[in-house]
């Protein structure tokens, strides 16, 4: 009988904490169902899953939540923040263990508008809470209704954070919020339009423009929020070699000579001929988001830019008028390298002349004036190759360019495996020599 107690407890030692996890697996799925049960389902309804579909398209959440190659909202993205580390974006479908899916309005609005997760952690604030503490109570209950009825369920962890020790603490994010976060949705302007209002409303809220275009602060807060702060979109940081331009109406550093047309053009296909092209983060928001819009809401989003303080800057020559066709390729077309290479010739600028020869003139040109139709852009007149700073002209010719809107394709090569370091800056001296400066004066801007 000693035996077969013996057997038992052995039995009972190896078995006992299977069948408790088992159980614990039982019960921690039927708390999660009840917990799903708990979110507001009388929400599910397709006509508000609709509108919050089009308002996620609005505030491009595909583009930070949807890793390169993953699932729909999936998250995953990494989101390298200057003086922080490195923030995988989070999982925001309905899956109940690793995305939203047992999140209540109200968890879901703090985490929106106030940066706070459902643990009660502060958010990182890579994810944009301060503009969309704008968005309404209205706009925020269709956008939760998308969220947990309208995506796919993905069950899938994005990697953990990889931030700096220093910076790893949450509470200082509170202070943080306390001193830079608007706390009111956004309020209209009663002595504006209703396209105006609208406009400023995408703006600051869901679009979100500021979160790139505004300057930046000594704790790397948005300067400001709205037209009524001094310096709102004029411009801001360099963020993972892109810099955003200065969009408000000022005709020499920002979009003030732009027609309507051009601004709507630009918005919805990321290509105006002979003035600018989208690439990086801008044509992804181009593809994801602003090529989706309604026309009603790029017309309200270009008048309320048209229309904000103009933000003065250093230049007094528009970035979109710099440049001159180039001569000096031309006579080495057939020639040998070898003659340019001798001691007596052998110049900066000639071997940025021989680059350019091999590796842009076949789509922008002997002379830089791309084709005709603007397919292939000119690089004379170009706001990209005659900005102040010359970061952006940089990431195009180490990245290339890829973009679709409306079914079509445009793309530009990388160069990054193709150049040296020393080629890279002597083919920037050549461009920004020939198609950066002063169409009379040849003077450069300089960087900042």
């Amino acid at each position: 009988m000693m035996w077969r107690a013996a057997i038992l407890s052995k039995v009972v030692a190896v078995f006992l904490p299977l069948l408790l996890a088992a159980g614990f697996a039982l019960a921690q799925e039927v708390w999660d169902e009840a917990a799903a049960v708990e979110v507001n389902t009388e929400l599910n309804r397709p006509a508000l899953i609709e509108k919050g579909r089009y308002l996620a398209v609005l505030g491009d959440c595909r583009a930070c939540h949807t890793a390169p190659g993953g699932a729909l909202y999936a998250g995953g993205r990494a989101m390298e923040m200057p003086k922080l580390g490195i923030v995988y974006t989070s999982n925001i479908t309905p899956d109940i263990h690793t995305g939203i899916g047992a999140w209540k309005l109200e968890e879901f609005e703090q985490a929106l508008r106030h940066g706070i997760g459902r643990d009660g952690r502060n958010l990182y604030p890579a994810m944009p809470y301060d503009a969309y503490s704008k968005i309404t109570d209205e706009d925020i209950r269709a956008l939760y209704a998308y969220f947990l009825f309208g995506v796919a369920a993905v069950h899938e962890k994005p990697p953990e954070n990889k931030i700096r020790r220093t910076m790893s603490p949450r509470w200082p994010l509170k202070v943080w919020n306390f001193l830079f976060v608007p706390d009111e949705p956004f309020a209209p302007d009663p002595q504006q339009s209703a396209t105006w209002n609208r406009g400023a409303y995408l703006v600051q809220g869901l679009a979100h423009c500021g979160e790139c275009h505004s300057p930046r602060g000594i704790a790397f807060q948005d300067k400001a929020y709205d037209e009524t702060e001094k310096g709102f979109l004029g411009g801001g940081p360099v963020l993972d070699g892109w810099q955003a331009y200065n969009i408000t109406p000022d005709p020499d550093n920002g979009i003030g000579l732009w027609t309507e047309a051009q601004l709507i053009q630009y918005l919805t296909t990321g290509h105006v001929n002979r003035l600018a092209q989208a690439g990086g983060t801008m044509a992804e928001a181009i593809e994801n988001s602003f090529s989706q819009w309604q026309d009603e809401d790029i017309a309200a989003i270009v008048t309320y830019l048209r229309s904000i303080p103009p933000v003065r800057g250093r230049e007094r020559i528009p970035r979109q008028r710099r440049g001159n066709p180039a001569t000096d390729v031309v006579i080495k077309r057939g020639n040998l390298i070898r003659r340019d290479a001798e001691p007596q010739n052998l110049k900066a600028t000639s071997d940025g002349a021989r680059l350019y020869l091999g590796l842009c003139a076949t789509c922008h040109g002997v002379d830089g004036t791309g084709s005709r139709d603007g397919y292939y852009p000119s690089l004379v007149y170009n706001s990209t190759v005659g900005a102040r700073s010359n970061h952006n002209l940089r990431q195009v010719i180490l990245e290339g360019v890829h973009r679709e809107t409306a079914g079509e394709v445009k793309m530009m090569p990388s160069f990054a495996r193709h150049l040296s370091k020393t080629e890279l800056e002597k083919l920037l001296e050549y461009l920004r020599r020939q198609f950066a400066a002063h169409p009379e004066q040849g003077s450069v801007p300089r960087d900042n």
